[in-house]
């Protein structure tokens, strides 16, 4: 399987120079650390930060700067502040080229749920459906099944979602740990695969069928 850094760098060939970006909380924030030296794109982040850098060594940590996620981060120069309100304009408006976003299902037409799990607190969607809705591109960042706690797995990638969703047919891209899909007219397209797992052990932990890209 592939790592999460592995994931995160995989996530990070989507970026394109010039790019206005938003990283989802959890293991999409790892795709700031796998930008490449010589590419120039905008972390932005709902609570009002555009122009997020590297996370902080030690010495650095600024209690008051964080991401959505309220991880510390450090701003890059130029960065600029605002409140909550310029910051969601910005994301409603289409001005964010691309999200990675985290997810507990997407099906295969492009459905994402990825904010709460029925009978569990939860303090609301947050900026999850203004992300699917505004953005021009969604890329979900996940792992492939999820692994309950007596040891079983539950298939995350399913022809349709059964938590509730967050925004329906957004989706274009999905990488886990074991693939890269497209999401298509036509279904999943396999991308790329895992050199770990065979297609049909990757088909099994898949809960539609896989189309591969010819």
């Amino acid at each position: 399987m592939w790592s999460h850094e592995q994931m995160a760098k995989k996530a990070a060939l989507e970026l394109q120079d010039g790019f206005y970006i938003n990283l989802g909380i959890g293991l999409p924030t790892l795709v700031a650390n796998y930008i490449p030296d010589n590419m120039d794109v905008w972390l932005q982040s709902e609570n009002g930060l555009l122009g997020i850098d590297r996370y902080p060594y030690e010495e650095e940590v600024d209690a008051d700067l964080i991401n959505a996620g309220k991880q510390t981060v450090t701003a890059r120069i130029g960065a600029s502040y605002m409140n909550s309100a310029e910051s969601f304009a910005m994301i409603r408006g289409g001005h964010i080229d691309l999200a990675i976003l985290g997810a507990m299902q997407v099906s295969s037409s492009g459905d994402i749920a990825n904010w709460m799990i029925p009978n569990k607190l939860v303090k609301g969607m947050g900026g999850a459906m203004d992300l699917v809705a505004g953005v021009k591109k969604i890329i979900v960042l996940m792992e492939h099944v999820a692994t309950k706690k007596d040891g079983t797995q539950e298939l995350k990638i399913l022809p349709e979602c059964t938590l509730p969703l967050t925004g329906t047919k957004v989706v274009n891209r999905i990488i886990t740990n074991l693939a890269v899909f497209d999401i298509s007219p036509n279904g999943l397209v396999l991308v790329e695969k895992c050199d770990d797992i065979t297609f049909e052990e990757l088909q099994a932990k898949t809960g539609v069928k896989i189309l591969e890209n010819n």
